[in-house]
């Protein structure tokens, strides 16, 4: 074997859990190599949805301003027209950059990059096929699985990228559909929802479940579902599809009670499937390792990120939590240290999750309605944007910070906001309830004026009753 092919971790996967792991392990001394089979690093989220969806949804948002809110601040425009071949070529550019970025990071950390599918053939042997015919073999002390997730199919409705699309193809339209109907009420689904909508499409939210952002607390699930109904969406909660049928000019859903009833069809000219994602762990020849995922597709790994082959570890998707970039790149960085003998931490109880609407929505640690189920007792400190002076100056004055502290220690235990760049505006909570704050000490801290996280500070002191502003 060629000593060039031989590493102390070879990773499979380039996403954000797998190039973050691959860059932290070169910087601890490890000779590392990352093998991706997209021919462009970032994985899933760089490439095909967490930031080209962003991309679009800014450009989208201005598009909506220049339409109908830039008169009220003085601003006339003549008409407004859209041009959605740059908007996404804008969109492809972005990506483009940030792929081209993680190259340049792998030269500069000194990280071998091998571009193809990546088979496990033991515990200390990978194979990497680069062509047709074309394979190279890596040897490893340590192999990481890092290979991300995909999109969950649906039974009934076959996903064609053109008239039944996933989030990929919900990207990728080359016009403006006069309607849409969305399956699945999460985040991906009300973030594309909400740029094709601003852009002029009719859309029509379908959740299975009886709230759409089923993991967010309930009021604010809520409080989203409203302002999103006045911004122009439909939503039909309790749900469920049961079928779909393509015509030349549209798709027609069959869709049904999800606690049984009268069928009934909805019909429109693109269908967008997002319904959750699954982990991406076909192909990677884990029976060769005598590794079995779950009943979900999930790895079993322990607190070091160890499968139950011990040379082979796993992070981000392809293990339970949270399905975000985030998380991935949190475990990726600890796995790293592990390997090199450190000892780090993954707080699982304070990773934020955000839904990049229009207001945004964020949220971290605990919801009232999982307290209430723990048997917790809380107190609950709310402060809403329309009496937050920087909110009313900007004109985006929907929604509200909430936070809920212990009833005896006032300890923090969650924060969830809507508001404008409620995304931003978690990590002050995210941060505090890091190092164990209570809710006085968020009160007592000096915040700027006029900023929109003085509505966290109201929030803080609405816990004990003393709000100053409302």
């Amino acid at each position: 074997m060629a000593d060039d092919n031989t590493f102390d971790l070879v990773i499979i996967g380039g996403g954000p859990g797998g190039y973050v792991a691959a860059i932290r392990a070169a910087q601890l001394g490890l000779k590392t190599a990352c093998v991706e089979k997209r021919g462009r690093l970032g994985g899933t989220c760089l490439n095909v949805g967490c930031i080209p969806s962003k991309a679009l949804l800014e450009s989208s948002h201005l598009y909506e301003e220049a339409q109908h809110a830039m008169a009220a601040h003085g601003v006339k425009v003549g008409d407004v027209a859209l041009d959605l071949k740059t908007m996404m070529a804008r969109k492809d550019k972005v990506v483009e950059d940030l792929t081209g970025g993680i190259e340049f990071l792998f030269k500069k950390n000194k990280v071998a990059y091998f571009q193809g599918h990546g088979t496990i053939l033991d515990t200390e042997t990978v194979e990497v096929k680069t062509g047709p015919r074309k394979k190279e073999t890596l040897t490893a002390d340590t192999i990481l699985i890092a290979t991300g997730s995909e999109v969950m199919p649906l039974n009934g409705v076959e996903i064609d990228e053109k008239q039944i699309v996933s989030s990929t193809g919900a990207l990728e339209l080359a016009k403006v559909p006069k309607s849409m109907v969305v399956i699945g009420g999460g985040y991906i689904g009300l973030e594309m929802g909400s740029v094709w909508s601003r852009l002029g499409t009719e859309v029509t939210v379908v959740e299975f479940l009886d709230r759409i952002m089923p993991g967010m607390d309930g009021e604010v699930s809520k409080q989203t579902q409203r302002i999103l109904k006045r911004q122009g969406l439909t939503f039909k909660l309790g749900t469920k599809v049961t079928g779909a049928k393509k015509g030349k000019t549209g798709v027609t859903l069959t869709v049904e009670p999800a606690a049984g009833g009268k069928a009934e069809e909805i019909k429109a000219e693109v269908v967008l499937v997002s319904v959750g994602r699954r982990p991406n762990t076909d192909g990677l020849g884990l029976e060769n390792i005598g590794v079995k995922p779950d009943n979900r597709g999930f790895l079993e790994v322990d607190d070091h990120f160890r499968t139950s082959s011990p040379n082979v570890y796993a992070i981000g998707d392809v293990i339970r939590g949270p399905m975000l970039a985030h998380k991935a790149e949190e475990e990726g960085v600890a796995c790293a240290e592990y390997l090199a003998g450190q000892s780090p931490h993954v707080n699982y109880d304070v990773i934020p999750g955000v839904v990049y609407t229009w207001p945004e929505v964020a949220s971290v640690g605990k919801s009232e309605d999982a307290l209430k189920e723990d048997g917790v007792k809380y107190r609950v400190g709310k402060f809403p944007f329309t009496a937050n002076s920087r909110a009313r100056a900007v004109a985006d004055t929907d929604g509200f910070v909430k936070i809920l502290a212990d009833a005896v220690t006032d300890r923090v235990l969650g924060v969830h906001i809507v508001g404008p760049d409620a995304g931003t505006m978690i990590h002050e909570a995210v941060t505090a309830m890091e190092f164990g704050a209570s809710a006085e000490d968020i009160a007592r801290t000096c915040h700027a004026h006029p900023t929109l996280n003085e509505a966290v500070k109201e929030a803080a002191l609405a816990v004990d009753k003393r709000t100053i502003n409302m």
